[in-house]
């Protein structure tokens, strides 16, 4: 099968997903403990599936990246995805009226692409341009649609339906969507996956040892900066923003 036709697929099902669990239509838990989360017994069975997936396959390489990788190098390769990133980020700041943040991002990706090598070098930050981090889930957000319930998509993990949809658009604005050639383009994708596990070891270690439940932590702690992020830093009460 054309690895085109597979994406194509799996957007569609994550789009469907999302307006379903938005509608509030998806089926819920008659036993769930946190209105937040409805769907929890679908989600821990996710949950400890993308854990098992991680312990057996992407936890062992960020491991081994972390040890082989020199810091410079990496420091490189996470300034080369910031700056795809910060693409992203300056298309959703327009779509939320934040003029002064989308020009801030723009000038970034310029400058670090091009004084900054490809975006291998944050220039931009020695200039004083900070970023500011932006992606369609919180537009949504800003745009007054509700949260929906908590979502564990595969793989991809901590979500909800709301920024199921915006994991979709935020595809079609990243630059590596449109590398022509297969190789390349995976080869990417599962550079960044794994230099991003690999920026999480110790974030995941603190939530195996100190956790009773990871499965909560993990939930609340995604939950509390989403609704953070989308109100850039003051959140209404949970009874005013309602989900």
């Amino acid at each position: 099968m054309n690895s085109s036709v597979r994406v194509s697929g799996t957007l569609r099902i994550l789009v469907l997903l999302g307006f379903l669990f938005l509608g509030g239509y998806a089926t819920a838990d008659p036993d769930f403990s946190d209105p937040r989360d409805p769907l929890e017994g679908f989600n821990r069975v996710m949950f400890s599936f993308n854990d098992l997936l991680d312990r057996a396959f992407v936890k062992p390489l960020a491991e081994g990246y972390s040890l082989i990788v020199p810091a410079p190098m990496d420091k490189g390769v996470t300034n080369f995805f910031n700056n795809l990133e910060d693409i992203t980020s300056a298309i959703n700041s327009l779509l939320q009226f934040k003029i002064a943040h989308a020009a801030t991002n723009l000038t970034r990706v310029v400058v670090n692409t091009t004084v900054g090598i490809g975006g291998l070098f944050d220039v931009a930050s020695h200039l004083d341009l900070q970023r500011h981090e932006e992606d369609f889930g919180q537009t949504l957000g800003t745009w007054g649609v509700a949260s929906g319930p908590y979502l564990v998509l595969p793989v991809l993990g901590p979500s909800s339906g709301r920024d199921a949809i915006g994991v979709v658009v935020d595809w079609f604005t990243d630059p590596v969507t449109y590398v022509q050639d297969d190789t390349v383009r995976w080869s990417l994708r599962g550079l960044d996956l794994v230099e991003t596990r690999a920026s999480l070891l110790n974030a995941s270690r603190v939530v195996d040892q100190a956790a009773l439940d990871p499965y909560a932590f993990v939930r609340d702690v995604y939950l509390q900066r989403r609704r953070s992020v989308v109100y850039d830093g003051n959140p209404p009460s949970e009874e005013e923003e309602g989900f």
